[in-house]
């Protein structure tokens, strides 16, 4: 078991920057779980992921009713999924996350939903309140991403 990275985001600048940063070092096959409750920033995180790995502006939705958005970005398909709506682990199949989770970076909100089908390399990302701001503890992840994020 890898240690935990622990992160204080006082802004949601912070946050946003920590996004950004995940964005430049994920590969394809790396699954980002986004843990924490409603409001902690998960989205936002998400959001800034996506743009920044696009490389431009974009609206991005958040998919709680669509349950997936798929992003052509360069070097990898980004999949973000909220899982919230989720009644069963066995529906993640019928999303096709099985296939992303192997060639697509996946980025994850509510992973508890994955049930057993959670990917042992997946990078786990729990953002809680901290103060006006939040704290980031990252665990994990395919090739030491959080450890690059470390060394960073």
């Amino acid at each position: 078991m890898s240690s935990a990275l622990t992160l204080d985001l006082p802004s949601t600048a912070d946050t946003e920057a920590l996004g950004h940063r995940l964005a430049t070092l994920a590969q394809p096959g790396d699954v980002i779980l986004l843990e924490g409750p409603i409001g902690a920033g998960k989205s936002c995180l998400a959001r800034a992921f996506i743009r920044s790995r696009l490389g431009r502006e974009e609206e991005v939705p958040s998919p709680t009713f669509t349950l997936v958005q798929v992003y052509e970005a360069p070097g990898a398909d980004i999949w973000h999924a909220d899982l919230y709506r989720l009644t069963h682990p066995d529906e993640v199949w019928e999303l096709g996350l099985d296939d992303a989770f192997a060639s697509a970076i996946c980025l994850v909100e509510w992973p508890d939903r994955l049930g057993t089908h959670v990917p042992p390399d997946a990078l786990r990302l729990r953002l809680e309140a901290k103060g006006d701001g939040r704290r980031a503890v990252l665990t994990g992840g395919r090739n030491g991403l959080a450890k690059a994020l470390a060394n960073d």
